[in-house]
């Protein structure tokens, strides 16, 4: 079935919610204006439960088909939060809050999933139970893993989860996926390294750990080049050099690197912590200083199982007439703790020819949202098929 005529009819309302979410942004898990209009809308559309505060500000509404023989539960996700941005696009409906837009669509994201949600409650089309899931904080505060940890597939019995992404320089209404790993692992680095300071005309009385540690991001790079297997992928930045010198004379005592690595591999990214800390060390003792390095894991890779991903291109199939394969993205995404919990697949849709995720001048395409809707309900009805 192609885009919904419902979808068609319902477009200027929920462009109407996505326009006012995006005036008014809000970060990580303070997501509670948001996180209460979608509350209000889900218990106007007539959802059979409402629970609000789900991984401190998450929603979850629950819609029961005409059946539920099937006794299967699908959870669906959208994510809820902005960025700590300063907008540029000039639209009338622009952020009125400095310093943070929806830079990432997430807004969109929560209209069209308010908008399935509204169609699915009203017709029921369906064999079992439908879990509309709406998550904070996934821009770095991990709101998936604080949802998951709050019992989200265990008090709602969900058996498999779908979540989508509109992606710029697709065609708007588009789809794109691929089985497996799909969006990369995101760990952090601090490094530390102390010498001793001195005077810059004095340079031979200090351990400079400025020498060291330039040392020390070259040597990172080797990580890459000579200790990953080239068809493997793997990204080591150092994004930050530090120290505590603020004049041209004076060679401090410490400098502080900070950085992240991205894999999509567990055994990759155990290699890369290893070397990290292996490379760290022998660098800063060979310029006679020390190192310390905190390595901190964050967001696992994004995992789509085989057979959901099978479900996902037969329902974008059936929205658009096709979908892509999408390429392998070294940028992270928290869905995947809640795909570690159960088997399920994350699909792309086309926002146009738009400027990029997290660019002051991006704005989610609204000519998107039937299509969005339309995939909603349709993985719906595919995966709770009613009988006779």
């Amino acid at each position: 079935m192609p885009i919904r005529n419902r979808f068609a009819e319902l477009l200027p309302e929920i462009t109407a919610w996505r326009r006012d979410l995006h005036e008014h942004p809000e970060l990580l898990f303070d997501t509670h204006r948001t996180a209460g209009l979608v509350a209000e809308r889900l218990r106007a559309f007539g959802c059979d439960e409402v629970a609000t505060g789900i991984g401190r500000s998450g929603v979850v509404g629950v819609i029961r088909g005409r059946a539920s023989g099937s006794g299967r539960v699908i959870g669906l996700r959208a994510d809820m939060d902005a960025l700590p941005i300063t907008e540029q696009t000039g639209a009338p409906w622009a952020s009125r809050t400095p310093g943070a837009m929806h830079a990432c669509g997430h807004d969109g994201h929560t209209s069209m999933l308010l908008g399935a949600a509204r169609y699915l409650s009203e017709t029921r089309n369906f064999d079992g139970t439908v879990v509309v899931i709406f998550q904070p904080a996934e821009e770095g505060g991990g709101g998936g893993r604080e949802m998951c940890a709050d019992g989200l597939m265990t008090r709602w019995q969900i058996d498999e989860i779908y979540g989508m992404h509109n992606w710029p320089g697709m065609p708007a209404g588009s789809f794109a996926i691929r089985p497996g790993a799909f969006f990369a692992a995101a760990d952090q680095f601090d490094i530390v390294i102390e010498g001793k300071g001195a005077h810059a005309a004095r340079a031979h009385e200090s351990v400079d750990p400025l020498l060291a540690a330039s040392h020390v991001v070259t040597a990172l790079q080797s990580i890459v080049s000579r200790n990953a297997d080239p068809v493997e992928q793997l990204v080591v930045s150092v994004t930050s050099f530090e120290t505590s010198s603020t004049t041209y004379n004076v060679i401090p005592a410490r400098a502080h690197l900070k950085g992240t690595v991205r894999t999509l591999s567990r055994q990759v990214q155990d290699m890369a912590e290893a070397r990290i800390a292996a490379l760290v060390g022998a660098v800063a003792a060979g310029f006679g200083a020390t190192a310390r390095v905190d390595y901190r894991r964050g967001y696992p890779v994004m995992v789509n199982a085989a057979e959901q991903t099978a479900h996902a291109i037969a329902a974008a199939r059936a929205v658009a007439g096709d979908c892509a394969d999408a390429p392998l993205v070294m940028g992270a995404e928290d869905f995947s703790f809640m795909l570690e919990e159960r088997p399920g697949a994350y699909i792309l849709v086309g926002n146009g020819d738009t400027a990029g995720v997290h660019h002051p001048a991006y704005d989610f395409n609204d000519e998107v949202i039937p299509a969005g809707c339309s995939w909603w309900a349709e993985i719906v009805e595919r995966r709770l098929p009613l009988r006779g």
